[in-house]
């Protein structure tokens, strides 16, 4: 069983920066298949960002060149910095894990931008 934890996100004005964190409970950092989602109030979940076991990086139109998603495997923690923050950032910011099959997701962290 795959846990993931995520920290970081808080209340920050417009054009500021956070770094969200996602920590797994075991070490499959490395070798799976890693992403951010967010989901607004009363909007679908989306995937802000994911990386491969290979390190390619992916990033939805939106948030492409403000945001950084990157890991650090020795830490068996999944990053996600946040820079230029916008209003409509404003979201719970959920971890993924897609594992031997099976996807796993943090229990989410808040960000609120205020303008």
């Amino acid at each position: 069983q795959v846990q993931l934890v995520e920290s970081g996100g808080g209340l920050v004005q417009a054009g500021e920066s956070l770094r969200l964190s996602c920590v797994a409970s075991s070490s499959i950092v490395s070798n799976t298949f890693m992403a951010w989602y967010r989901q607004a109030p009363g909007k679908q979940r989306e995937q802000v960002a994911s990386i491969t076991t290979g390190g390619t990086t992916n990033y939805a139109d939106s948030v492409k060149g403000r945001f950084t998603i990157s890991r650090d495997n020795a830490k068996n923690t999944v990053y996600l910095q946040m820079s230029s923050l916008k209003p409509e950032d404003t979201a719970v910011y959920y971890c993924n894990a897609i594992y031997v099959h099976k996807a796993y997701w943090g229990q989410g962290t808040q960000v609120t931008v205020s303008s």
